[in-house]
């Protein structure tokens, strides 16, 4: 959507978000490897002397993005098999979510994960191509990555690009995956799994340079056939479900996982099985409603890219402990500069979403 809307112009978003993501992802990951615990419970610890108030609100912030996720999730699913079948949008969304109700229960979700994972990305290979036909002159691409640009009506896009890009849950999921790692081996894995990220983002937005109507997924579609032939339509339609199914795995998994770090509770608990219902549940909630599935996936990015400096203020503060992390172990002054970057840039478009979003309905 932001290609075909916005052209190169937001090109730069993804720039900052690529990078935001490795410094971010980098400063949890540290924190494991010093610690021995994952970014959830070094932050309940730091906090131990405030009860459980500040992990609290800080898992009910996970939460509520999770669960805006998660809406997103099962409608790019759905959207992705309507395109395959076309059989009906609310019996597709009841099949999807009882599958994912039926897999979270037993715990059986590794697998069909990494299945799906490959699945999405021989997708973003097809894109990385369609966007090389696609692609503009080096010159107006470099500039693009670096210089910003606001071009008008941009700004939740600009927010959906960084909430989907800089995952916050992302920092809890992921922090104790890099446990055992040595320090290179993390930062080379973050560098390497980021970056490949970053690139197929790219892709997908100068791939919608190619869109000549409004932005939808069947339009898209049409551009994978017209570009790679009748097989990249049924890639795209694919990758699409296999991208909102795996993400509709992760996303109530996550909420639970955040509950587990930040405030204790044992794997399996009421409260964990709870927490992974609630979330999917909104999910099936917004999938079975007739809301467009285009509009839904931007604005629940952009709510995570509001949410984001909560999660990152809490990381800061964790990764300067002196009380809990070793002298080696915490931020340098870039380092510290890089986190605080991304809270003030985060700060200040979800601020102004807000502002806006407030001066619309005081209209009203």
């Amino acid at each position: 959507m932001a290609g075909a809307q916005y052209g190169l112009n937001l090109l730069w978003v993804l720039t900052f978000a690529t990078l935001g993501t490795v410094w971010l992802q980098e400063a949890a990951a540290r924190i494991t490897i010093a610690t021995g615990r994952d970014l959830g419970q070094t932050i309940a610890l730091a906090n131990r002397h405030r009860g459980k108030t500040i992990p609290a609100l800080l898992f009910s912030a996970v939460t509520f993005g999770c669960a805006a996720y998660q809406a997103g999730n099962i409608l790019g699913a759905v959207s992705g098999l309507a395109l395959l079948t076309g059989w009906p949008v609310k019996g597709l969304t009841a099949g999807v979510g009882l599958v994912c109700a039926v897999m979270l229960a037993v715990g059986s979700t590794r697998w069909i994960a990494h299945f799906l994972g490959l699945i999405v990305f021989a997708m973003g290979g097809a894109f990385v191509y369609v966007a090389y036909v696609a692609s503009p002159p080096a010159i107006e691409m470099t500039r693009a990555l670096l210089i910003p640009a606001f071009p008008g009506g941009s700004l939740l896009l600009i927010n959906g690009l960084i909430g989907t890009t800089i995952v916050p849950y992302n920092l809890f999921f992921g922090s104790g995956i890099t446990e055992g790692q040595t320090l290179p081996e993390m930062r080379l894995g973050i560098w390497v799994a980021v970056l490949l990220g970053g690139l197929i983002s790219v892709a997908l937005l100068v791939a919608g340079l190619l869109i000549e109507d409004d932005f939808s997924f069947r339009n898209m579609a049409g551009v994978m056939q017209q570009q790679i032939g009748s097989w990249g339509a049924w890639l795209f339609a694919f990758g699409l479900f296999a991208a909102g199914f795996a993400s509709s795995l992760t996303a109530p998994l996550a909420a639970s996982v955040t509950g587990q770090s930040l405030l204790g509770w044992k794997t399996g608990s009421w409260r964990y099985r709870a927490i992974w219902a609630g979330v999917l549940g909104v999910g099936l909630l917004f999938g079975l409603s007739d809301f467009n599935p285009v509009t839904i996936i931007v604005l629940v990015q952009a709510i995570n890219g509001i949410l984001l400096p909560v999660v990152t203020i809490f990381l800061f503060l964790a990764v300067n402990d002196r009380k809990l992390m070793p002298q080696e172990y915490r931020n340098t002054l870039a380092q510290n500069l890089a986190l605080l970057l991304v809270v003030l840039v985060t700060l200040v478009f979800g601020g102004w979403n807000l502002w806006l979003a407030g001066q619309n309905l005081w209209k009203r």
